[in-house]
């Protein structure tokens, strides 16, 4: 299988940058897949769990939105937070959940729109932390 160069950076840190088989993005407008050769496209990522597949094994890493970009020179992704899974404290993720909760009642309109939606993706991110697949 071909490869290709996979930079994962946020704020914080270069979470991850080497040759790659296959990344899968939680992208906002839906998931998707980049293999060598993929056409140049820019997107934006909700929060969600990115697989990075190299050398037969792959790595989970939890992104909260960012941008992915894919050129001739690979794929980029700018993360606002990449946390690889296994590092999450699942105790700490399920308090942040809970206190997005407590705060919906106090959102209208549009806000109260996009903290639904926020929740639900770190819902999923919770969901899928806590499946045997994770471990």
């Amino acid at each position: 299988m071909a490869t290709f160069h996979f930079d994962l950076v946020s704020p914080e840190q270069v979470a991850f940058s080497g040759e790659v088989d296959q990344v899968d993005i939680p992208g906002a407008e839906g998931d998707f897949g980049v293999l060598a050769g993929h056409a140049p496209v820019v997107a934006a990522i909700r929060p969600g769990i990115l697989t990075v597949t190299a050398g037969g094994s792959q790595r989970k890493i939890v992104v909260l939105g960012g941008i992915a970009e894919v050129s001739e020179k690979g794929l980029t992704v700018l993360a606002d937070v990449a946390t690889a899974a296994t590092d999450i404290d699942l105790q700490s993720f399920a308090e942040t959940i809970t206190t997005m909760e407590q705060q919906l009642p106090g959102k209208v309109g549009d806000e109260l729109d996009s903290a639904i939606a926020r929740l639900d993706h770190y819902k999923s991110i919770q969901h899928q932390l806590n499946t045997t697949a994770m471990h």
